[in-house]
């Protein structure tokens, strides 16, 4: 793809040039006072500060006085001219006046400062210049020779500086930039011009013969430039253009208009006009009331592309009408109800992939309306949920396989919960009660609803040796409404189930500390204890609709319920026990570890089964975390099988290196498991990229990701150059996708950013 910056920057003629030319004399020392000679106290030899604070902003019609300080006072009684002289300082509200002489001609209502002239405006920019002239209650001035320093630490130079009484401006042959300047050079990038207007009423800029130079090299001209001045909030008119290239959709340009509808509502056009898919629709809205907003967004396209065959030769069809649809809402409806609304859209599986929308990457959209109730320590929520399968690579390996998924896709509505946890007791106990309902909706007919509630009494306590217990003790009460529930085939269910399910739990801890000069270490032994009866669960009654990820891992195995949901319980009694030890202090830095086992007392477990295990003793997992220094940042998660150590999940994610040159690696394997809910297939995957900041400036990375199972390969891959420092920023940007979507042929994606300090800039996402 190839881009002239002459062609850009046609399509830029409303690059916003020179915001911080705007406004340089802003409120330069306006006098309202009707006095003929200003307000002073001096002392000849002595400089006196008399700069009173103004802690009262005037009112509208109030008269805002001028003070001086100055070290010499000279008065003509004829000619009713006043001099100052030697370290002049001027101030007027939020505004301030130096220089090294002041002349104020009464009659003519004339001040004229010369000799390192530093004016400070309310704004916060600072002008320079070796003199200034003000008239007219100093609502006018005039300057030659000016040079400012912006709130935002960007400057503009001008031969000469205009300001009438109508707090109109206009400069000539005038120069911006927002780099810094180093003596002798020029800066990297600045916007000349032969005359700049302000227009106070219009609120806008105006240019006149600018040129974009870059390194003192002129690369664009526009012959007239305008834009909103920068205390405009908004306004409709265009904004930055994106541009790049993909191999869906060709070469793309984007641009962007925004629509000031209201002062609280606007919307943003942005359609892709491309070389191979046409013109893509694309759009945003937003509105903002009082109590809430609401935030929508998507594209839309029509494809008359061809069907494409996946690897294997499977042919699939891509649907001509396609789009996408992100809706966001919240709205507060009194102190104590909210509502919120997230609508996810997307008209095939492989669409947000070939757009690189949000959510690519996810392997399902979910949309969720939900009103929720805070209140002291109760919560209460009324929930729907609605799931879209996206999985482009389940569709591609086993098409049956998805669309038999797409179709136990559940619709969960209406979802109740409400939670109240009492005031802890004078001993620390509290109570906890939990209610909680769902109803559960598929296409394939399978309905349940269900009803729960869980009442549970806990009790903290530390001894007087250090050791923390915990009790917990609860029950759990559950009833359902199955109707075309199938577990197995040609067995079905239909009907109402109740089940009541007790649990006691009790851990402990015993902290022990070992500290010295440099370090301290911390080695901690855990015991969990739960005792419940075997109940089975009524796996062939009772469908799982939230418990059927069931993961058996360092972050749950503590756990007392160790279920993501309410269809399964996690029955049968175990005990778990584990140890933690940390290290912190200059010699290891941060580092911590954590193993555990479990033991399980029961004959069955229902959970133990889902995760693969028929012994009562458990895998081994645990992490580890080490941070011994600013050079290296792991965390390490495994699971090791309890008789040969044979590794069963591992993740790996760390970083070496400094900002000069360092890698980051990441590594993740999960074992193929048959008895899940959802049937996985063995995972290796390894994630590798190198950085280094080859100079102040400029920086470079690649990356890699790579699929080690048989069959596999590179599924990513790509890099970046990038040049910043405090004033530009230049990316270019390559990636190449070798993923099973039919409807990406080994993808790319390439593109280069530019942005400019203060201005905004333009290019590809």
């Amino acid at each position: 793809m190839r881009f002239s910056l002459y062609v850009v920057a046609a399509a830029m003629l409303y690059l916003p040039v020179a915001m911080a030319a705007n406004e340089p004399y802003a409120g330069a020392i306006v006098r309202k006072d009707t006095a003929k000679t200003p307000k002073a106290e001096f002392n000849p030899g002595n400089m006196t500060d008399i700069m009173p604070t103004l802690e009262k902003k005037p009112a509208k019609d109030e008269e805002v006085e001028i003070y001086f300080s100055a070290d010499e006072l000279e008065t003509n009684e004829a000619t009713g001219v006043i001099l100052a002289k030697g370290n002049v300082i001027v101030t007027r509200g939020q505004m301030e006046l130096k220089s090294d002489r002041l002349w104020y001609e009464q009659q003519k209502d004339v001040i004229v400062a010369d000799g390192n002239v530093v004016l400070t405006e309310a704004d916060g920019s600072v002008l320079y210049t070796d003199e200034i002239r003000l008239s007219d209650k100093m609502s006018r001035a005039e300057v030659n020779k000016v040079k400012v320093l912006m709130r935002d630490e960007s400057r503009i130079w001008a031969d000469t500086f205009v300001k009438k009484s109508n707090n109109n401006k206009q400069m000539r042959n005038a120069s911006y930039t927002a780099c810094d300047m180093c003596a002798g050079k020029s800066p990297l990038w600045q916007i000349d011009a032969r005359k700049v207007n302000y227009d106070a009423e219009g609120q806008n800029i105006n240019y006149n013969d600018a040129v974009l130079r870059i390194k003192n090299i002129p690369v664009l001209y526009l012959p007239f430039l305008s834009h909103p001045a920068p205390e405009v909030k908004r306004r409709s008119g265009f904004l930055m253009t994106s541009m790049g290239s993909s191999s869906y959709l060709g070469q793309y340009i984007q641009p962007t208009y925004f629509w000031d509808v209201s002062d609280h509502t606007d919307v943003i056009l942005s359609p892709y006009f491309t070389t191979d898919r046409g013109v893509v629709l694309g759009g945003q809205y937003r509105q903002y009331v009082y109590n809430g907003h609401i935030k929508a967004e998507g594209t839309y396209l029509e494809d008359n592309g061809a069907d494409y065959n996946n690897r294997r030769g499977k042919k699939f069809n891509r649907p001509s009408h396609r789009g996408n649809l992100f809706l966001d809402a919240r709205y507060e409806l009194n102190d104590l109800w909210v509502a919120n609304l997230d609508y996810n859209y997307a008209s095939d599986v492989f669409y947000l992939k070939d757009l690189n929308l949000p959510y690519r990457d996810d392997a399902w959209l979910t949309s969720r309306l939900a009103f929720e109730r805070f209140k002291g320590r109760d919560y209460a929520a009324i929930e729907g949920y609605y799931y879209t399968l996206t999985s482009y690579n389940l569709k591609e390996r086993n098409d049956k396989e998805y669309r038999s998924r797409m179709k136990n896709m559940p619709t969960v509505a209406p979802f109740v919960e409400y939670e109240n946890i009492s005031d802890p007791s004078k001993y620390g106990s509290y109570f906890k009660t939990n209610i909680s309902t769902a109803s559960v909706y598929r296409e394939n007919d399978e309905e349940s609803q269900r009803l729960s509630m869980i009442n549970s009494w806990e009790l903290p306590y530390t001894s007087r040796y250090g050791e923390q217990y915990k009790f917990v003790a609860s029950v759990k009460s559950d009833m359902y409404y199955v109707d075309d529930y199938q577990y197995m085939p040609n067995r079905e269910y239909d009907g109402t189930l109740a089940r009541i399910f007790p649990q006691v739990g009790v851990e402990w801890r015993l902290p022990f500390v070992r500290a010295t000069d440099s370090t301290r270490q911390i080695l901690e032994p855990v015991v969990v204890a739960a005792f419940a009866p075997d109940n089975k669960n009524d796996v062939e009654k009772i469908p799982n609709a939230d418990s059927a990820d069931a993961e058996f891992d360092d972050a749950n195995i503590l756990s007392l319920d160790r279920y993501a949901g309410y269809d399964r319980n996690d029955d049968g009694s175990r005990v778990s026990y584990g140890l933690n030890w940390s290290s912190y202090g200059n010699i290891m830095g941060r580092t911590s570890a954590f193993i555990a086992q479990t033991y399980q007392l029961s004959d069955e477990s229902t959970f133990m089964r889902a995760v693969d295990e028929e012994e009562r003793l458990s895998d081994y997992v645990g992490r580890v975390y080490a941070s011994p220094n600013k050079y290296l940042d792991l965390n390490y998660r495994y699971r090791l099988d309890k008789d040969d150590f044979e590794l069963k999940y591992s993740e790996l994610g760390a970083r070496l290196g400094t900002d000069i040159f360092s890698v980051y690696t990441s590594y993740i394997y999960l074992q193929p498991n048959q008895n899940s809910y959802y049937t996985t297939n063995e995972r290796k995957e390894l994630y590798l990229s190198v950085n280094s900041k080859l100079t102040k400036d400029w920086s470079a990375g690649i990356y890699d990701r790579i699929d080690l199972t048989r069959g596999g390969g590179s599924l990513e891959h790509g890099g970046h150059l990038t040049y910043e420092d405090e004033c530009l920023r230049l990316a270019f940007v390559a990636k190449r996708y070798y993923y099973d979507n039919p409807s990406m042929d080994n993808d790319y994606e390439f593109g280069v950013t530019f942005f400019f300090k203060t201005l905004g800039g333009f290019g590809s996402e």
